[in-house]
């Protein structure tokens, strides 16, 4: 398996490629399917983790986003709910983040 860092360097190498012209389609194809993967599951994930909040949400009659405010203030206590909620939010609110990124090839395309 690749580290981060070797992968990062073979992405400059496609880069560099590109900038000179000798990219090819199939390289296109599959970056497109990469990306296009890579949204997929982030989607699935995030519903999953949607599911969960609402559950949350619906049982505590509140919004997470005022959750979240009202828990990092320190007014709800430290319940098991309450770090499984947050935990469960900052994942979303950084799946959301990559959703829009990996979306954002959509209009590089």
């Amino acid at each position: 398996m690749s580290t981060p860092s070797q992968i990062i360097a073979k992405l400059k190498i496609l880069e560099t490629l590109y900038r000179h012209g000798k990219a090819n389609d199939t390289i296109s194809q599959t970056l497109d399917k990469i990306i296009n993967l890579e949204l997929a599951d982030c989607q699935q994930t995030y519903q999953e983790l949607e599911a969960e909040i609402q559950t949350f949400e619906q049982q505590y009659n509140m919004a997470s986003a005022e959750f979240y405010q009202r828990f990092h203030s320190g007014e709800l206590g430290d319940e098991l709910d309450f770090i499984e909620w947050n935990a469960f939010y900052e994942m979303g609110t950084a799946l959301q983040e990559q959703i829009k990124v990996l979306q954002s090839t959509d209009t590089l395309l």
